[in-house]
């Protein structure tokens, strides 16, 4: 169980804030492997055809899930993809995550592919068994990639027991209905939350003490500040007011067909098996 914070800041705040933070943090030992201390994320949101993962965020609904297929940069065919389930119950967080190489995950969409032929090349593949028992099951399709730029620290005084962490997400944009072998690709996207930046806080246990009073002077407060929603809303390719829609312009639905895509549900293995360890 974790706790997630969400700030949407003005950019021309952004200096002020990072100078008035840092002096408490320590660089993410990932980040500060780039050039400049940030790495891009890529996450193809997934949902039911009358989005019912979008609504159930708008209006506040206490127990919710997003799935969603998560890469890094500009990856390759040999770069790790993260299949999530990130469910959140009021106020904790949940999240349920294998990986695989990106040419494993994309033939495990492909039809006709069995699951268990890729089980070996997948770490926490029971994961990845959950992340497709909810893929398969509730007929979900890619909506939208994700996009943001991330500059993340850890807390200076790092306790692993409380995994304090916080991250400046920069830039954020999406492209409508992507393929999964699009994840790093980014050709006509969107910005959202124009001369915004979000910033979130993430803890296990308790946020410490300091953060409060830099909240205060920069008069932040926790908001719902949603990447999905936000995407979603900037996007004029995507209407999740009309139902059906996730499936009839799903570059998925429109490759495969209806036919066929009924017949991909059962054959990566059977929806009952997969739910095994659910």
């Amino acid at each position: 169980m974790r706790y997630e914070f969400k700030y949407l800041v003005p950019s021309e705040n952004y200096t002020a804030l990072r100078a008035a933070l840092l002096p408490f943090l320590r660089a993410d030992k990932f980040a500060a492997q780039q050039p400049n201390g940030m790495y891009t994320v890529r996450s193809i949101y997934f949902d039911t055809p009358s989005f019912e993962m979008y609504h159930t965020k708008v209006e506040g609904i206490a127990h919710r899930m997003k799935v969603r297929l998560r890469g890094y940069n500009l990856g390759d065919d040999g770069s790790p993809v993260f299949m999530e389930i990130k469910r959140k119950y009021e106020g904790p967080i949940l999240k349920n995550r294998a990986d695989a190489p990106f040419e494993v995950v994309c033939e495990l969409f492909k039809s006709g592919v069995a699951f268990d032929d890729y089980a070996a090349q997948i770490k926490n593949p029971d994961n990845a068994r959950r992340f497709f028992y909810q893929i398969l099951s509730r007929n979900l399709l890619p909506v939208v990639n994700v996009i943001y730029e991330r500059e993340p620290y850890l807390g200076k005084n790092f306790n692993i027991e409380n995994d304090f962490r916080l991250t400046f997400d920069l830039h954020l944009r999406s492209v409508s209905y992507p393929t999964v072998d699009k994840l790093y690709d980014e050709s006509g996207a969107t910005f959202a939350f124009p001369g915004f930046f979000i910033m979130e806080v993430k803890f296990n246990q308790y946020c410490p003490d300091w953060i409060k009073p830099i909240l205060e002077d920069f008069q932040l407060r926790k908001e719902p500040a949603s990447k999905y929603v936000g995407t979603i809303d900037s996007n004029h390719f995507i209407n999740p007011y009309s139902h059906g829609e996730a499936f009839s312009k799903s570059s998925l639905f429109a490759q495969h067909g209806a036919t066929k895509f009924e017949k991909h549900k059962f054959t990566h293995t059977d929806a009952p098996a997969l739910a095994t360890n659910l």
